[in-house]
């Protein structure tokens, strides 16, 4: 029994010590891993920005693309995406081809049990993100 009660009295304990939710933070960079189905390719670093002037950026593995976003609530979407026009190795641009039309196609946003950033289409699988330390 008093196993029972230390067991719980921890556990009331640690509830009050979990940390804050994640939030989508505008002016944050985030390192994507996944898109869709597949993860990125190694070394290939692929990131996002929203900025709080409704412009998101980053680096497509390749190019620099920049687009206009709309974040209302867990309501996301993306307007038309600009690059440059740098050439890379046909895997690569191939994954940035993916990776940009899949950031057209989102629709919301949500946070995973393991406190990674999706970015969800109408259909399929999400784009999965983390937090860029530093």
């Amino acid at each position: 029994m008093k196993r029972l009660a230390l067991s719980a009295s921890i556990g009331m304990s640690l509830m009050g010590c979990a940390a804050e939710p994640v939030q989508l933070q505008p002016n944050r960079s985030y390192i994507l891993e996944w898109i869709g189905e597949r993860p990125l390719m190694d070394y290939s670093h692929l990131t996002i920005t929203l900025g709080d002037d409704g412009r998101a950026y980053g680096n497509g593995g390749c190019n620099h693309w920049f687009a206009p976003y709309t974040l209302e609530g867990h309501r996301l979407s993306f307007g038309k995406i600009g690059s440059t026009r740098k050439l890379c190795a046909p895997a690569l641009m191939e994954q940035e081809t993916r990776f940009l039309q899949a950031l057209e196609k989102v629709e919301r946003w949500d946070i995973s049990p393991i406190e990674q950033m999706r970015f969800w289409p109408a259909q399929g699988k999400p784009l999965r993100w983390w937090l860029e330390e530093g």
